[in-house]
């Protein structure tokens, strides 16, 4: 029986930029590409990772702090690329610009949720649209496709998301909404 539950801080996206991202990823058709189910796209802050339930309340209560502490910011793509590194990805993303808010709330919850005092790393905002399936060669050589007309997300609100793995995608389920200030 497991006695943990997976969790992230992630901001949702609207269904507007999600079908515009959906149209420019058709750009990546490949059989060793998986695309992510559209409910399940979202904009990663922080992966918590397994703790225990007993842990949620205090939780819940520092992504209450941080919410108050923070305005909404706007992210503007660059660009739908493979990544995060590009002589080995992974995945198929869509890279938003740095932003000093985001950075700012990214590492304010690391500094705030790590189970011991860490180091935030430099975090690049951006979705994960796709996953390479690992029975399949990769594919090489895909260019990142940018939007003809510029695309961006606004941020008004985070969320603290919980993810059962399973296949062929995670399900995940939001617990509680956070609006910024």
């Amino acid at each position: 029986m497991n006695d943990s539950i997976r969790l992230f801080v992630a901001a949702p996206i609207p269904e507007k930029l999600k079908a515009e991202l959906g149209e420019l990823l058709q750009a990546f058709e490949h059989p060793a590409i998986r695309f992510m189910p559209p409910q399940n796209l979202h904009l990663t802050l922080y992966f918590i990772g397994n703790v225990p339930p007993q842990e949620l309340p205090r939780i819940q209560e520092q992504l209450q702090t941080a919410a108050h502490q923070y305005a909404s910011f706007t992210l503007q793509l660059d660009a739908l690329e493979l990544g995060p590194k590009p002589h080995a990805p992974r995945l198929v993303w869509a890279r938003f610009a740095p932003n000093p808010v985001f950075e700012a709330l990214s590492r304010h919850l690391v500094q705030a949720l790590a189970p011991e005092p860490a180091q935030p790393l430099k975090t690049i905002p951006h979705i994960t649209l796709a996953r390479f399936r690992k029975d399949a060669p990769k594919p090489a050589g895909l260019p990142p496709v940018h939007s003809p007309t510029p695309l961006q997300l606004p941020v008004s609100s985070f969320s603290l998301w919980q993810s059962e793995l399973a296949s062929p995608h995670p399900i995940y389920r939001v617990l509680q909404n956070y609006p910024l200030s």
